[in-house]
C-alpha cells in the first residue's frame, strides 16, 4: 500500500473480472497468470487415486500422508526436484525421480540435483514410466496406485535433432512398488481462460508477445510461463521487470 499498489484477492480472470473491464479502467495491463495445468503422459493408470500433478501439488499444498510411503516423481525439471524434496521432507520412506534422459541433459539446476541426492532421493536416469497399475481385490470402490511399470531407455542421435533422443529398450521393462505417482513433466496454459482473452496464441496455446512483451492487443502485455518462456521463478521475475520497463515506455 505504501507504494501505491492495490491488491484485490479472490479474483479470477475471465470469471469475476474480464480483460475488457480492465482495459476500460487501466491504460496498460500485464498478464502474469502462469501456466499451471499439469501435462499428462496419456498412459494407462494415470487416472488412478494417488496420481498427482506436480504444479498443482506444490501450488495448492494439499498433500496426502507420505509417512512410510514410496513415491515416484516423473520429470527432470525444477518442479520435479521441488516435488521430490518436499515429499521427502514430509516423511516419505523412498522418493524416486524418474527421468528418461541422462543426468547431464536434466534441465533442473545442478545445485538442486546435488542437494536432492544429499537428501536421499533416488534418481533413475534413462528410465521411463509406461504404465501405472492399481491395487487388486480392494474392498473400496476406488482404484489406488500399487506399482508402476518402467522401461529403460537409450539415447539415440536422430538426424535433424539438436540432442540425442530417448528410445525405449525393448524387453527392459520392470516393476516398482509405489504408493503415489507425481507427474512433473511440464505444464500448459488453462485454455478456457486464455481463449476468453481473444489474444493471439501459438500452436501450443501460449500467449504470443513481441520483443516489448506486448500481445496482439495494444496495451496488453504478458510475461512468464504464460508466454512459453523458461518455466522458472527467476525467468518469470526477469520477464516482469523487462515488461515493466516496456510498459513505462509505452505510457510516456
Amino acid at each position: 500500500m505504501e507504494l501505491g499498489i492495490q491488491v484485490k484477492y479472490n479474483q479470477t480472470l475471465g470469471k469475476s473480472i474480464t480483460l475488457q473491464e480492465l482495459q476500460q479502467k487501466y491504460d496498460a495491463v500485464f498478464l502474469a497468470i502462469g501456466s499451471n495445468v499439469p501435462m499428462q503422459m496419456n498412459i494407462e493408470g494415470e487416472d488412478l487415486q494417488g496420481v498427482y500433478g506436480g504444479n498443482k501439488l506444490l501450488e495448492n499444498n494439499e498433500h496426502p500422508d507420505y509417512k512410510g510411503k514410496k513415491v515416484a516423481v516423473i520429470g527432470g525439471g525444477n518442479v520435479a526436484i521441488d516435488c521430490a524434496r518436499t515429499i521427502k521432507r514430509k516423511g516419505a520412506q523412498e522418493v524416486y525421480i524418474i527421468y528418461r534422459r541422462a543426468e547431464e541433459q536434466m534441465p533442473a539446476e545442478k545445485k538442486e540435483i546435488e542437494e536432492a541426492k544429499e537428501e536421499g532421493i533416488t534418481f533413475l536416469f534413462q528410465n521411463n514410466i509406461v504404465k501405472i497399475l492399481p491395487k487388486e481385490n480392494t474392498k473400496e470402490n476406488i482404484k489406488r496406485v500399487q506399482k508402476i511399470e518402467c522401461i529403460k531407455t537409450e539415447l539415440v542421435q536422430k538426424e535433424g535433432d539438436l540432442r540425442p533422443s530417448p528410445v525405449d529398450i525393448k524387453g527392459s521393462n520392470y516393476f516398482l512398488e509405489m504408493d503415489y505417482v507425481v507427474m512433473a513433466i511440464g505444464s500448459k496454459p488453462e485454455q478456457e481462460i486464455v481463449k476468453s482473452l481473444s489474444i493471439q496464441t501459438n500452436t501450443k496455446g501460449y500467449i504470443e508477445v513481441d520483443r516489448n512483451y506486448m500481445t496482439s492487443q495494444k496495451g496488453i502485455f504478458a510475461g512468464g510461463d504464460i508466454t512459453g518462456s523458461k518455466a522458472t521463478v527467476a525467468w518469470a521475475a526477469r520477464a516482469g521487470r523487462n515488461a515493466a520497463e516496456a510498459i513505462n515506455e509505452y505510457l510516456k
